[in-house]
């Protein structure tokens, strides 16, 4: 308990799966935390039930790919919060069965605008304020598809992206104690991927891809994440923590 206590927190992607556990992990460490999603009903609703248990959580609806929304939501923090602590880049979306011949323009663009334009457009904005409160820490939530190929071109492209974004990121802001670390989970059972084991076999078929057997819960992802964001990661930066049961490892 308190790990993050007297910190504040943005959480992007908030409305459920993985961002909704790493912000009720957070709040229940201590942090004041800003939950954001395009999806504001889902997301105000968790919110409001967490609220009512005591957690000092705060929403608001957010289009990563909009530097107005960031510099909305980053001005509602500091107004509320009166700083910035925390940043966790969760927000993405993942184009099933894409290919290279399927994939149009439009759609390269839309993927790479959620899922690695966002994290560096409030990451950029986000420093002045990490500055000012004498440091910060940024979790980029990346993907086994930034270290393997396999997961459509738009997708894997994004997630490699974020992983040396991180690393360029992490050299660059060292100087002012900002540090810049990325996690890369594997099979996880969120809203978001639900679908894909909702056929006869592909439970299975995930399941034995991984060493351990199973497939990886939002919480597991959540304690990579405190684990980040907390002074007990004060000499760590650049790095990348994969959260994937084995999977990589063959």
């Amino acid at each position: 308990m308190n790990r993050l206590e007297n910190k504040v927190a943005i959480v992007t992607g908030a409305a459920g799966g993985m961002g909704a556990a790493i912000a009720k992990l957070f709040a229940t460490e201590g942090a004041k935390v800003m939950a954001t999603d395009i999806q504001e009903e889902k997301l105000k609703e968790w919110v409001l039930a967490a609220r009512k248990e005591g957690l000092p959580v705060e929403f608001e609806t957010h289009d990563v790919c909009s530097e107005k929304d960031w510099q909305k939501v980053i001005n509602k923090t500091v107004s509320l919060f009166g700083k910035i602590n925390i940043l966790i880049n969760n927000a993405g979306v993942y184009p099933v069965g894409a290919t290279s011949e399927t994939t149009t323009t439009a759609d390269w663009e839309r993927i790479i605008g959620i899922n690695a334009t966002g994290p560096f457009t409030g990451s950029r904005l986000c420093v002045p304020y990490f500055r000012s409160a004498g440091g910060g820490s940024v979790v980029h939530i990346s993907s086994i598809a930034g270290l393997v190929g396999g997961n459509g071109p738009a997708y894997t492209a994004s997630k490699g992206a974020l992983r040396l974004l991180t690393k360029d990121q992490a050299v660059e802001l060292a100087k002012d104690n900002i540090r810049v670390n990325s996690i890369h989970p594997g099979g996880v059972l969120t809203p978001m991927t639900e679908f894909l084991i909702s056929t006869p076999g592909s439970e299975d078929l995930l399941k034995n891809m991984c060493p351990l057997g199973r497939i990886g819960t939002a919480m597991e992802i959540a304690y990579g994440a405190l684990y980040l964001a907390s002074d007990e990661a004060s000499y760590t930066t650049g790095a990348e923590l994969v959260i994937d049961g084995g999977l990589t490892a063959r």
